[in-house]
């Protein structure tokens, strides 16, 4: 069975790993390209763009794809309405794996917004920024707070006029984050609702710290069959090989 995976997050990793030790499988992970150094998966790979919808409907008949898996982040919501559009053409098997979302505790001070522009205006004044680097200009015309950016990789401009970039790669542990925050007098933290272990100990962070948290939700997935963990979609795989056809949910 060729599989196309969506790739990017270590969701997709794992998945990759797990199916490139079983028989029966070819797997090929795509990724975006937009981070110079990857964290590459088992397998093979492919980096960059398919030219849009069209470009990946076409691109999945040529390569006699027989399953995708869209595995990217909860925030690429382009590629996923890409992905469900182009395999309905096609009728290719698609299963979107996304990890839950992260839920409010005891102690937690979360402030839920709709969106990143949203959360332009977070209640501090110095604001620990793990959003990513696409929404850095929502922030740009802050002159008034000063921002701790974190990134994988150097954010383009237009930044923040009071900012310090901090570049680095997860997974964080409390410790860390409790001492990033401490060391910097963050008072606020904004965040988009990414899951997954690797990044959450800057939550747990700023409730023992008693920080407000900013909150970005998730955009609305498009309808598509999904699981919430690399099991269930190694078992829906398996399923699909033993029987040909679409194993349902």
């Amino acid at each position: 069975m060729r599989v196309l995976l969506l790739g990017g997050t270590n969701e997709a990793r794992r998945l990759a790993a797990g199916l490139t030790r079983r028989a029966g499988f070819d797997v090929i992970t795509s990724l975006a390209g937009r981070v110079a150094e990857p964290a590459l998966p088992a397998g093979r790979t492919r980096v960059g763009g398919f030219g849009g919808t069209d470009g990946l409907a076409a691109w999945l008949v040529a390569e006699r794809i027989d399953a995708v898996v869209d595995a990217t982040h909860p925030f690429a919501a382009e590629i996923t309405v890409s992905a469900v559009t182009a395999t309905t053409r096609t009728g290719v098997p698609l299963l979107v794996l996304r990890r839950p979302g992260w839920h409010e505790g005891p102690g937690d001070d979360w402030r839920r917004v709709p969106s990143l522009a949203a959360a332009a205006d977070p209640p501090g004044e110095r604001v620990f920024l793990t959003t990513g680097r696409d929404g850095l200009p929502i922030f740009a015309g802050d002159d008034r707070r000063w921002f701790l950016v974190r990134s994988v990789e150097p954010p383009p401009p237009p930044l923040p006029p009071r900012s310090t970039v901090l570049l680095a790669r997860g997974p964080y542990t409390v410790e860390g984050e409790l001492e990033l925050m401490r060391r910097h007098a963050v008072d606020v933290l904004v965040t988009k609702d990414s899951g997954g272990e690797m990044t959450a100990a800057k939550l747990t962070a700023a409730r023992l710290l008693g920080l407000p948290v900013v909150m970005v939700d998730r955009p609305p997935m498009p309808a598509a069959p999904a699981v919430t963990t690399v099991d269930a979609a190694e078992t829906w795989l398996e399923r699909l090989l033993r029987t040909g056809a679409s194993p349902g949910l």
